[in-house]
Protein backbone atom coordinates (compact mmCIF):
# COMPACT_ATOMS: atom_id res chain seq x y z
CA UNK A 1 0.00 0.00 0.00
CA UNK A 2 1.32 3.43 -0.96
CA UNK A 3 1.95 5.64 2.08
CA UNK A 4 1.65 9.40 1.60
CA UNK A 5 2.90 11.97 4.08
CA UNK A 6 0.69 15.08 4.06
CA UNK A 7 2.11 18.20 5.69
CA UNK A 8 0.15 21.38 6.36
CA UNK A 9 2.39 24.36 7.05
CA UNK A 10 2.08 27.44 9.23
CA UNK A 11 -1.27 29.06 10.01
CA UNK A 12 -3.26 26.31 8.31
CA UNK A 13 -4.53 25.34 11.76
CA UNK A 14 -6.63 28.53 11.47
CA UNK A 15 -8.50 27.45 8.35
CA UNK A 16 -12.21 28.17 8.50
CA UNK A 17 -11.52 31.34 10.52
CA UNK A 18 -8.64 32.94 8.63
CA UNK A 19 -9.36 34.90 5.44
CA UNK A 20 -12.20 32.64 4.33
CA UNK A 21 -12.51 34.68 1.13
CA UNK A 22 -9.00 33.43 0.20
CA UNK A 23 -8.71 30.01 1.87
CA UNK A 24 -12.33 28.85 2.10
CA UNK A 25 -14.64 27.94 4.96
CA UNK A 26 -13.49 24.36 5.61
CA UNK A 27 -11.52 23.79 8.78
CA UNK A 28 -8.29 21.82 8.79
CA UNK A 29 -10.10 18.91 10.46
CA UNK A 30 -12.69 18.91 7.67
CA UNK A 31 -9.97 18.95 5.02
CA UNK A 32 -8.15 16.12 6.77
CA UNK A 33 -11.35 14.08 6.78
CA UNK A 34 -11.71 14.63 3.02
CA UNK A 35 -8.10 13.48 2.55
CA UNK A 36 -8.58 10.36 4.70
CA UNK A 37 -11.85 9.47 2.95
CA UNK A 38 -10.26 9.74 -0.50
CA UNK A 39 -7.18 7.81 0.59
CA UNK A 40 -9.39 4.99 1.82
CA UNK A 41 -11.23 4.86 -1.52
CA UNK A 42 -7.91 4.79 -3.40
CA UNK A 43 -6.40 2.18 -1.06
CA UNK A 44 -3.53 4.43 0.01
CA UNK A 45 -2.37 5.27 3.51
CA UNK A 46 -1.97 8.86 4.68
CA UNK A 47 -0.03 10.27 7.62
CA UNK A 48 -1.15 13.87 8.20
CA UNK A 49 0.65 16.56 10.20
CA UNK A 50 0.34 20.32 10.67
CA UNK A 51 3.06 22.50 12.09
CA UNK A 52 3.83 26.18 12.43
CA UNK A 53 7.50 25.28 12.96
CA UNK A 54 9.95 25.02 10.08
CA UNK A 55 12.17 22.65 12.06
CA UNK A 56 9.30 20.31 12.87
CA UNK A 57 8.25 20.21 9.21
CA UNK A 58 11.81 19.28 8.25
CA UNK A 59 11.82 16.50 10.86
CA UNK A 60 8.60 15.01 9.42
CA UNK A 61 10.14 15.08 5.95
CA UNK A 62 13.43 13.55 7.10
CA UNK A 63 11.81 10.59 8.88
CA UNK A 64 11.29 9.16 5.41
CA UNK A 65 8.71 6.53 6.41
CA UNK A 66 6.51 7.22 3.37
CA UNK A 67 6.47 6.73 -0.39
CA UNK A 68 5.45 10.25 -1.44
CA UNK A 69 4.92 13.70 0.03
CA UNK A 70 2.07 16.16 -0.36
CA UNK A 71 3.02 19.46 1.23
CA UNK A 72 1.37 22.82 1.63
CA UNK A 73 4.34 24.78 2.93
CA UNK A 74 2.15 27.90 3.23
CA UNK A 75 4.33 30.96 3.89
CA UNK A 76 7.46 28.77 3.94
CA UNK A 77 6.91 28.28 0.20
CA UNK A 78 8.54 31.63 -0.42
CA UNK A 79 11.24 31.56 2.23
CA UNK A 80 12.43 28.09 3.22
CA UNK A 81 15.51 26.79 1.52
CA UNK A 82 15.78 24.38 4.47
CA UNK A 83 12.47 22.68 3.61
CA UNK A 84 13.51 22.57 -0.04
CA UNK A 85 16.82 20.93 0.95
CA UNK A 86 15.03 18.36 3.13
CA UNK A 87 12.76 17.40 0.22
CA UNK A 88 15.78 17.07 -2.05
CA UNK A 89 17.64 14.98 0.55
CA UNK A 90 14.92 12.35 0.99
CA UNK A 91 14.33 12.07 -2.77
CA UNK A 92 10.63 11.14 -2.55
CA UNK A 93 8.00 12.11 -5.12
CA UNK A 94 6.60 15.42 -3.87
CA UNK A 95 3.62 17.53 -4.87
CA UNK A 96 3.32 21.08 -3.56
CA UNK A 97 -0.25 22.23 -2.94
CA UNK A 98 -1.92 25.52 -2.12
CA UNK A 99 -5.53 26.35 -1.43
CA UNK A 100 -5.32 29.68 -3.25
CA UNK A 101 -3.76 30.42 -6.61
CA UNK A 102 -0.45 31.84 -5.44
CA UNK A 103 0.29 33.15 -8.93
CA UNK A 104 -2.70 35.52 -8.78
CA UNK A 105 -1.74 36.96 -5.42
CA UNK A 106 0.91 39.38 -4.17
CA UNK A 107 4.21 39.34 -6.04
CA UNK A 108 6.14 37.90 -3.07
CA UNK A 109 3.82 34.85 -3.01
CA UNK A 110 4.60 33.92 -6.61
CA UNK A 111 8.09 32.57 -5.91
CA UNK A 112 8.25 28.98 -4.69
CA UNK A 113 11.46 27.37 -3.52
CA UNK A 114 9.57 24.08 -3.23
CA UNK A 115 8.15 23.83 -6.77
CA UNK A 116 11.65 23.58 -8.21
CA UNK A 117 12.23 20.23 -6.42
CA UNK A 118 8.68 18.85 -6.64
CA UNK A 119 7.03 16.73 -9.32
CA UNK A 120 4.47 19.49 -9.63
CA UNK A 121 2.40 22.14 -7.96
CA UNK A 122 -1.39 22.24 -7.60
CA UNK A 123 -2.87 25.55 -6.48
CA UNK A 124 -6.07 27.50 -6.59
CA UNK A 125 -8.59 24.69 -6.11
CA UNK A 126 -9.23 25.11 -2.40
CA UNK A 127 -9.14 21.87 -0.44
CA UNK A 128 -9.48 20.00 -3.74
CA UNK A 129 -5.79 20.82 -4.35
CA UNK A 130 -4.93 18.19 -1.73
CA UNK A 131 -7.31 15.64 -3.24
CA UNK A 132 -5.92 16.18 -6.73
CA UNK A 133 -2.40 15.65 -5.37
CA UNK A 134 -3.38 12.37 -3.68
CA UNK A 135 -4.96 11.18 -6.94
CA UNK A 136 -1.88 12.19 -8.91
CA UNK A 137 0.45 10.30 -6.60
CA UNK A 138 -1.75 7.21 -6.78
CA UNK A 139 -1.69 7.41 -10.59
CA UNK A 140 2.06 7.97 -10.75
CA UNK A 141 3.41 5.47 -8.22
CA UNK A 142 0.55 3.06 -7.80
Amino acid sequence: MVKILVIHGPNLNLLGKREVNVYGEKTLDEINKEIVDLASKLNVSVDIHQSNSEGEIIEYIQKGDYDALVINPAAYTHTSIAIRDAITAVNKPTIEVHLSNIHKREEFRRKSYIAEVALGQISGFGYHSYLLAIQAIKAIIG
